[in-house]
């Protein structure tokens, strides 16, 4: 489940970072905000593009070379055997991002008009190439594997269903701000299974590891304890929707108190120096006139 731990972290990354750039610029340019899939930042324009890049490499080669016992993923004769078609699903998934974040780079230095809505739809068939290869797997997912990845096809939904939205939307907030939240979920509830359904303390009461081909197993005694486990699950999604929701919220008011009062700050700033320059004629009046003139440009 390495694989599921890096994914996630790299999708807490992101969606973290969206948030803190779209929070920023919504209280920095309320009125003129445009939503964007990725951010360019001081030291590298395309930084957050080549972070995805590197983190879908890596993903791509743990799942078939590295996490394989012969680090490679087919039988002798050139086929894919059946228990390495997951690593070849899950593959695909950081292939469909790799191609998300390559071709965000060539738009934008393109600078073509349709820059932002292919950019967007990109991103949307990233996240429907996860919720299929999710949805069809070749493993049976029941029980506790298979509800913690039915949560998860919800959270890449609603990261679809945005990202689409975006495209004729482009100037909510709101679709932004959902989207980014639920990214970081999304990154969150990954690292979670990664370590919920490889490590045997933490198996619920009556279940246990079980060995079937290759990757690890969660299996219940009974009925009984499989509905106890499952039911647990529902509820450890329930409590981290509350607190990352209430992450998201408290850190959306940091950010606007911060950055509000930076522009309230550098505003007062200027007109301090138009009424310095003005030295002369320290009338109300004049003063007045002055700022309502600022105001109007």
């Amino acid at each position: 489940m390495e694989g599921h731990e890096l994914l996630g972290f790299g999708f807490f990354v992101i969606g973290l970072w969206h948030l803190f750039n779209h929070i920023k610029l919504h209280a920095l340019c309320p009125k003129s905000y445009t939503s964007t899939l990725w951010f360019p930042t001081r030291i590298n324009r395309y930084l957050e593009l080549h972070f995805i890049m590197a983190s879908c490499t890596i993903f791509i080669a743990m799942e078939l070379f590295i996490a394989p016992i012969h680090h490679q993923p087919l039988d002798p004769d050139g086929t894919i055997p059946f228990d390495h078609l997951h690593n070849f699903e899950h593959s695909s998934m950081g292939l469909a991002f790799l191609i998300y974040a390559t071709f965000a780079i060539v738009l934008d230095r393109k600078c073509t008009k349709a820059q932002h809505g292919l950019t967007q739809l990109l991103g949307a068939i990233a996240f429907a190439q996860q919720f299929l290869l999710i949805h069809l797997h070749s493993r049976d997912h029941t029980g506790v594997e298979g509800q913690y990845h039915l949560l998860l096809q919800f959270l890449i939904i609603i990261s679809l269903v945005t990202t689409l939205m975006g495209i004729g939307l482009p100037k909510s907030f709101m679709v932004s701000f959902v989207r980014s939240i639920s990214i970081i979920f999304q990154g969150v509830w990954l690292m979670i299974m990664g370590l919920m359904l490889t490590t045997p303390g933490f198996a619920a009461k009556g279940c246990f590891m079980d060995l079937e081909e290759g990757p690890y197993v969660v299996r219940c005694s009974d009925d009984k304890a499989l509905h106890r486990a499952v039911s647990l699950v529902n509820i450890q999604f329930s409590w981290l929707l509350i607190g990352v929701t209430v992450f998201a919220v408290s850190f959306y008011l940091v950010m606007c108190r911060c950055y509000r009062e930076k522009v309230e700050y550098v505003s007062l700033r200027k007109e301090e120096h138009y009424c310095e320059d003005d030295g002369s004629n320290n009338d109300v009046e004049s003063q007045s006139n002055k700022r309502s003139t600022q105001e109007q440009i």
